[in-house]
């Protein structure tokens, strides 16, 4: 056994031997490298076979680890999914810096268009979207990650447009943030459109700020 040799001051008969203190039982370190191989195990079976069918049992083989590792981190999947849900929600876009109200906006869609056509993305978020219908906590959680995340950028391009004097002071931001998010998102998780039409992004640019400009 291991041993740390120490002096007492208040002990004149020589060094004490002391053992050293060791973590207590059971307390097992969580490798990064795992939890990360599952998350990305439980995006890749959302995409296969959806929230209905998939098992713990596949996302272990999937990832490469038994099912022990996951019930480690997640006590179900459902507490799994709605984890994975959360880490999307955190991780917020960059707020574009162009100078300008469209410029912003064609750089948000393009980067909003490119997540959201994700051949991954495309067919989670409409998978969660119908369990959300049947399940409180997966739509809480949903609506987090799909719309904080981008409401907070939204009203970064807005802020930066009026600081601008772009737009006027006092306008219905909440009808703003319905212009920059609604038609991407219609057409991209609604109506799944295969392939958007050349300089689709462009003209939407323009137009949602001539339109933010006129509220």
């Amino acid at each position: 056994m291991l041993v740390r040799m120490t002096t007492d001051a208040t002990n004149t008969d020589g060094p004490q031997v002391r053992p050293r203190r060791r973590a207590p039982a059971g307390a097992a370190v969580l490798r990064e490298d795992v939890t990360e191989a599952i998350r990305a195990a439980v995006f890749e079976e959302l995409a296969t076979v959806g929230y209905a069918r998939m098992s713990i049992e596949g996302i272990a083989r999937r990832a490469g680890v038994g099912k022990t590792a996951v019930y480690r981190r997640w006590r179900s999947k459902l507490h799994l999914v709605l984890d994975i849900v959360s880490v999307i929600a955190v991780q917020g876009l960059p707020a574009p810096e162009t100078g300008s109200l469209e410029g912003d906006l064609r750089m948000l869609y393009e980067v909003t268009s490119r997540a959201l056509r994700h051949p991954v993305a495309s067919q989670i978020i409409p998978d969660l979207q119908a369990e959300a219908a049947r399940n409180p906590e997966i739509a809480d959680a949903l609506q987090k990650a799909l719309k904080e995340g981008q409401e907070e950028v939204a009203l970064k391009i807005v802020a930066a447009a009026g600081r601008r004097g772009e737009i006027r002071a006092g306008l219905n931001e909440e009808l703003a943030l319905d212009l920059i998010s609604g038609p991407l998102y219609w057409r991209s998780v609604v109506i799944r459109s295969p392939k958007l039409p050349k300089g689709y992004l462009g003209s939407l640019a323009r137009a949602t700020a001539e339109a933010i400009k006129a509220l």
